[in-house]
């Protein structure tokens, strides 16, 4: 049994279907997928350590099962260029969170390498009907206003995911807008084509939430991610 099962197995086995972003993360990352420089800790102490060990500068996240949207309780905190604004940043991060999400159960903090690009999404649900669908589109905050994914069923091969990527309606903005170089659409490609065969490898995965992917001319990384197991029958 590989790493990856026995942590899927393990949550199952506690009756857990929503697995943490630092757990979605670590199994990403033992699939080989493009994961960024991720830290954890419970206190500011274990995340001071954590953020000068990965180097400023850094984004720092809460990790909660209770969170699924954490900008919408102040729960991250980009841009931290050294341990004397980490430490301010953490307190209010904190404080935020009591307040807006009072009864949260709180597991830790993510600390993460600061990176840039283009955020896009990618994912996949079942359907009952059709089974595992994969998808793709604009990422960030605006994935839910603007709607800009499309779709398509698992397994897929090349030519689907490199349709894929030219079908979102802001497809022109990988192609680079103002100066900007374009995307490395390979990479683009092997992530979608990744996921696929993660997900049709792991049946027991209800739905992955990649978000965001950020984009450059230089490669891919995943910066979020979130895992849901179905439930055990």
């Amino acid at each position: 049994m590989s790493k990856v099962q026995e942590l899927l197995k393990e949550a199952m086995k506690q009756g857990r279907k929503i697995l943490t972003v630092q757990e979605s993360k670590k199994i990403l990352l033992q699939e080989g997928f493009p994961v960024n420089t991720t830290g954890f800790g419970t206190n500011l102490e274990e995340v001071l350590a954590e953020a000068k060990k990965i180097g400023f500068p850094i984004v720092l996240k809460v990790s909660s099962q209770d969170i699924i949207h954490k900008s919408d309780v102040g729960g991250v905190v980009t841009g931290i260029h050294n341990g004397e604004v980490l430490k301010e940043e953490f307190e209010k991060l904190r404080n935020s969170i009591t307040q807006k999400k009072p009864d949260a159960q709180i597991e830790g903090y993510l600390i993460e390498k600061m990176e840039s690009g283009i955020e896009l999404l990618v994912g996949s649900t079942h359907d009952p009907m059709f089974g595992p669908i994969l998808a793709f589109g604009l990422g960030g905050i605006y994935v839910e206003v603007l709607k800009d994914v499309v779709f398509r069923l698992i397994p897929i091969d090349r030519e689907d995911a490199t349709e894929m990527i030219s079908e979102i309606k802001t497809a022109k903005i990988l192609d680079g807008i103002r100066g900007q170089p374009p995307v490395d659409k390979i990479s683009l490609v092997n992530l979608l084509m990744k996921t696929s065969s993660f997900i049709d490898q792991h049946p027991e995965i209800e739905e992955l939430d990649i978000n965001p992917v950020l984009a450059t001319d230089k490669g891919v990384s995943v910066v979020d991610a979130r895992i849901i197991l179905k439930a055990v029958e």
